[in-house]
């Protein structure tokens, strides 16, 4: 079988929005093809179909909403996670 997943990441030492860099990694039987990357501001593409797909995606909406997802998903979150790691510290 073939295996397909995307991980998403928010690395932070901060709550302040400069200090967080949003990543979004697609994979495919365990190799990154392609990688969405907020300190970059655009997909990059590390195989050849990866290549050809951030192109694609970083003339179209997709790159338009990865931007986005630095403020809406880890800024958003960071304060909970600092607020449970401190908690059970």
């Amino acid at each position: 079988g073939f295996l397909h997943y995307v991980v998403t990441d928010c690395e932070f030492n901060s709550s302040k929005l400069n200090d967080i860099e949003y990543t979004e990694s697609y994979y495919y039987n365990k190799l990154e093809i392609i990688r969405f990357s907020s300190s970059v501001g655009k997909f990059v593409g590390y195989t050849e179909v990866g290549i050809k797909n951030a192109e694609s995606w970083n003339n179209g909406q997709e790159v338009i909403n990865r931007r986005g997802e630095k403020e809406r998903y880890c800024l958003n979150n960071v304060g909970i996670f600092t607020e449970s790691a401190l908690t059970k510290s």
